[in-house]
Parts: structure tokens; C-alpha cells; sequence
């Protein structure tokens, strides 16, 4: 199947309000390009140097999404035009992301990763430390970063009814954080779940982007 027949396939399948994010890391520009003449606008890197490359030589109006885990000292590769940064799992990295931002006269919206997987993972905040960064650290001194929402990874396993208790536990805290914190942010909106294996069931629990990327490019050429 063609990457454009899997990107039609797949955007007419999800339901209003949720986006489909082409994770495309490790593929060539021309599979991106593909997409993106199917008419895909949402695209989502890994690795902060390899998408400054891509969105260098690809059209401008593409929305490039930062989905892996965020080093401090490459923030500045991509400060200037990157969308939405999925992985933020600290007070510390949210306020050098806004020191960048600053530097290039912009907000950058963020999501605060959620550790909610069994498995061990090294990154995410837990629910009780993204509880406690909200309710403690001075995050809305920060002038040039957006938390728009929350993103996680389900378990890798094949217990779908644990990925969907997961799932619902994830909206649970969004819904808790909205009331809290942003009652009145109508930007505070996203939920980042979901991904080849799981993501029908994340878009039933209350997924509003899902990240797809073997069912749109196939196995990736590392």
C-alpha cells in the first residue's frame, strides 16, 4: 500500500477532533514528501538535529511535532519553528524551552509526558509528580511555553484491557488538571495517545492526536 493510500485510509477513519501525527523519524525526505502531497501536515521527529534537517529542505507550512525525549543543549536546533514538544517531563526542562523561545520572540506549546506504562520506561513524570509540578513550581511565570495538554505511552502488551484502564486513567488526569489548572485555557486541549497498535482504543478514551508511523511508512530503514 502506498503511503498516500495509508494516509487517506487512516484520516478517514478518525473521528472529529482527533489529528493523525506522522511519526516519520528515520525516514527520507521524499516519504515525507509523499505524505505530504497526500495532503498530511502533522509531522513528528525523534531527534531534534534530523528534524531541523528535514524542515530545512520541506515546505514551510508543515507542523513539525517533537515526540522524543528533549535534551537541553539541542532545544536551540529547533526553537525557531517547532510546534509542539510532546515529552516534557520536568519544571526544568519547561523553563529552558522557554528561555529558547524568548530568543526567537515566540511561545512554544508543550504537552507534559505522563509515565503511566508498566514497563520501566526512563522518562515521564508520574501522576503525582505532574500533580505536584503544577501545584508548586512557578510555571506561569514562564511567558514563552504553553502546556497545552498531556501525552503518554501505553504498556507494550497485548492486554488490551490494561492499555484501555491506562487510557482512562490518563483522561481522568487531564479532566482533574483541566478543572485545577486551566479551566480557563480553551488551549489546554490535547491528549498525545495512541500509536500503531493501540491507538483505536486511545481515540475511545479521549485521545485527540494519534502518533502513527509503520501503518503510514512501513518498517523503518535504520
Amino acid at each position: 500500500m502506498s503511503i498516500a493510500t495509508s494516509i487517506q485510509q487512516l484520516r478517514s477513519s478518525l473521528p472529529e477532533g482527533v489529528r493523525l501525527l506522522a511519526i516519520s523519524k528515520y525516514q527520507p525526505i521524499e516519504a515525507l514528501q509523499e505524505a505530504y502531497d497526500a495532503g498530511q501536515r502533522m509531522f513528528g521527529e525523534n531527534h531534534i538535529q534530523e528534524m531541523a534537517a528535514k524542515a530545512a529542505v520541506l515546505p514551510k507550512d508543515i507542523e513539525w511535532h517533537f515526540t522524543g525525549h528533549v535534551q537541553t543543549n539541542k532545544i536551540k536546533y529547533m526553537a525557531s519553528f517547532v510546534s509542539l514538544i510532546h515529552a516534557v517531563d520536568s519544571f526544568r526542562l519547561l523553563r529552558e524551552i522557554d528561555k529558547h523561545a524568548a530568543k526567537h520572540n515566540r511561545t512554544i506549546d508543550c504537552l507534559l509526558q505522563i509515565h503511566i506504562a508498566q514497563e520501566e520506561t526512563k522518562y515521564g513524570l508520574t501522576i503525582d509528580g505532574c500533580r505536584q509540578l503544577l501545584a508548586t513550581e512557578p510555571w506561569r511565570e514562564l511567558h514563552n511555553v504553553r502546556i497545552t495538554g498531556l501525552m503518554a505511552m501505553g504498556s507494550n502488551t497485548d492486554d488490551m484491557h490494561q492499555v484501555r484502564s491506562e487510557f482512562r486513567q490518563m483522561r481522568q488526569l487531564f479532566d482533574e488538571l483541566k478543572a485545577a489548572y486551566f479551566a480557563d485555557e480553551p488551549s489546554f486541549a490535547q491528549l498525545s495517545e495512541g500509536m500503531t497498535d493501540d491507538y483505536p482504543i486511545a481515540i475511545e478514551e479521549g485521545s485527540t492526536i494519534v502518533r502513527i508511523g509503520s501503518m503510514i511508512f512501513g518498517s523503518r530503514g535504520y
